[in-house]
């Protein structure tokens, strides 16, 4: 063989085991009742209880804020985060949570929001006949 086609195969087989190394730590979402039962840290999405309000008292300890988190299954756990309450915590959409479960509480190391975008405050609808409709809280306005 020549040497550039030895170097060439050796370049391939490198590239391949990063890639398959990279891969390897990828992380998919679970829910709380698969987050009880692992010892890693697992990513868990789901949505605020509004009715269970949030607790959050800066001059007591401004490193502790804590709510409730109904998992994509229906699970509704109390979450408690070592960090400040996250700016516009109140507008997320839908909550990821990283962290570890204890007992029937978690202990999110990281949070993530999906907030509302501004861009989907009116959805324009143009119907088959060119006429436009705006709708803007589920209520149309031609």
């Amino acid at each position: 063989m020549k040497k550039s086609a030895i170097i060439g195969l050796i370049t391939i087989a490198i590239s391949v085991g990063i890639l398959f190394s990279l891969n390897a730590n990828t992380d998919t979402y679970s829910n709380f009742k698969q987050a009880a039962t692992s010892n890693k840290e697992e990513h868990v999405m789901g949505y605020w209880e509004k009715s269970k309000g949030t607790y959050y008292d800066a001059v007591k300890d401004a490193n502790h804020f804590s709510f409730h988190m109904k998992d994509e299954k229906g699970e509704l756990r109390e979450v408690i985060y070592a960090g400040t309450k996250p700016q516009d915590f109140e507008k997320s959409e839908k909550l990821v949570l990283i962290g570890k479960m204890d007992k029937d509480k978690f202990y999110a190391s990281k949070i993530l929001m999906k907030c509302p975008s501004k861009y989907n405050d009116n959805l324009v609808e143009v119907n088959k006949d060119g006429k436009v409709e705006i709708s803007k809280d589920g209520e149309k306005k031609i």
